[in-house]
């Protein structure tokens, strides 16, 4: 082909623009970028004007990334990322984040994935950034410890996972953040009390804690419109979450060798009562099957605002009850979508040692007349997992429905194996279903792509 001839591949990408070329070599490793500085003279400095910076140094010595910074001469870049190790390198790290201080990053992106090197500490300079506007940081070795005044008068998202955090470093850092409006805190550790109501313009909120990350145990946040929680056993009090219109709540543990009532009917039942002004709210299994323990210990539950409803669970007799009681105590529902997911639940075992202990008959609980479902826990969720028999399923939704007063439209999603024949036997009951209540309902499997099926 000839070079000169406009229709040339390579020619044609040669000649667009430096903006767009510096935009496509964004989109791909740093590491690939400098390649394309062999092409040609054309293509010899063009990365080093590229808008974003993605340094992967985990194979990669030291010397060499110093020697692409210093090659680097857009005095400006909009993204930094970089995925390293610590280890006999934190004076190196110390000075790749000054580089993209300097350099004015506006979206900085770090990665410590190393486990040798304990209580790293951030460079003074890294907590003096006027125009970091979205900040990620993940890494078990990090502890967030200001010691200087911080500045991230620009910053709007902030999220933080596996860092150690004190209460007075989080103020620190919160009042340093004046626009920030998302907040992440991912299996931090040491703080135990996250209070936002300084913090005006943040309006969502999102934690993930564990037994070994503990994260907060209170949490002030008056202003925050959307709330993600996930959390151990240990209680996590919500103490004002009174602009909260949607939230997003489950528990991280499988064992009730340590529950306690208080626990029961202290945290997840009081959580519930301080949702009262929630629109849209989606819980999971577990915290499903907690709510099912307090409906079955006659724990009184509040009356809720909820018009969208979303249940990420297994179709196990565990759940029923708590998912009764959260449609009967919500009258103003719309919606209700149903997602089957395959996830760790509380073993029936325990469940059943829970009830003995509040001289409960387990038998009796889960074969009441409101409660009643087929076969045990694990032959329903063997069914749904592999088979999703279909009248498992129906009969799920025939009873869910008995319990909701306005519903209007329900969407069941399976994500378990269900045949042809399995398939139009649920359609066959969903239709039913859906004229005899009066109700929309969608059923959809997301295994088959683009198969779902619709009746009302």
């Amino acid at each position: 082909m000839n070079g000169d001839d406009p229709t040339d591949g390579q020619d044609f990408i040669s000649s667009l623009p430096d903006a767009i070329l510096h935009l496509i070599l964004s989109s791909i490793p740093t590491k690939s970028a400098i390649r394309t500085s062999a092409l040609s003279k054309r293509w010899r400095h063009v990365w080093s004007e590229t808008p974003s910076l993605s340094i992967d140094s985990h194979r990669v010595v030291a010397r060499s990334i110093n020697k692409t910074l210093s090659a680097f001469s857009s005095p400006k870049v909009a993204t930094f990322h970089l995925r390293t190790c610590l280890a006999n390198r934190t004076q190196h790290v110390d000075a790749w984040i000054e580089f993209a201080v300097n350099r004015h990053a506006e979206k900085l992106s770090l990665e410590f994935r190393d486990t040798r090197v304990r209580d790293y500490d951030f460079p003074d300079s890294f907590y003096a950034n006027s125009t970091v506007k979205e900040l990620l940081i993940e890494s078990g070795s990090v502890v967030m410890k200001p010691k200087c005044h911080v500045s991230w008068t620009s910053l709007k998202n902030l999220s933080l996972s596996y860092c150690k955090l004190s209460d007075d470093a989080l103020v620190k850092i919160l009042c340093g953040c004046p626009l920030l409006e998302s907040l992440e805190l991912m299996f931090c550790d040491e703080f135990r009390c996250l209070d936002l109501s300084r913090s005006p313009r943040v309006v969502r909120l999102e934690i993930d804690r564990s037994d070994w990350f503990l994260g907060p145990t209170e949490i002030v946040a008056p202003h925050v419109h959307c709330l993600r929680l996930r959390h151990s056993r240990l209680p996590c009090r919500l103490v004002d979450v009174s602009c909260l219109k949607e939230a997003n709540l489950n528990i991280y543990f499988c064992d009730l060798g340590t529950l306690t009532a208080d626990f029961l009917q202290g945290n997840v039942v009081k959580m519930l009562a301080k949702l009262q002004n929630v629109e849209k709210l989606t819980v999971g299994a577990t915290f499903l099957q907690m709510l099912s323990l307090a409906a079955l210990c006659d724990v009184r539950f509040p009356t809720l605002k909820v018009e969208y409803l979303t249940l990420e669970t297994m179709i196990v007799r565990s759940v029923v009850p708590g998912i009764t009681k959260l449609l009967q105590n919500s009258p103003g529902l719309r919606k209700l979508t149903i997602h089957t997911v395959k996830c760790s639940i509380i073993s029936e075992s325990h469940l059943n040692s829970y009830l003995r202990s509040h001289s409960l008959n387990q038998r009796q609980c889960w074969r009441s007349k409101d409660m009643a479902f087929p076969g045990s826990m694990e032959t329903i969720s063997m069914l749904v997992g592999k088979y999703a028999e279909s009248n498992l399923v129906a009969s799920f939704v025939e009873r869910l429905l008995r319990s909701t007063r306005s519903l209007e439209t329900m969407v069941v999603l399976l994500v378990g194996y269900l045949d042809a024949s399995g398939f139009e036997e649920l359609v066959a009951m969903a239709t039913r279903l859906s004229h005899k209540r009066n109700v929309f309902i969608s059923i959809k499997q997301s295994h088959v792509q683009n198969v779902s099926n619709t009746f009302s």
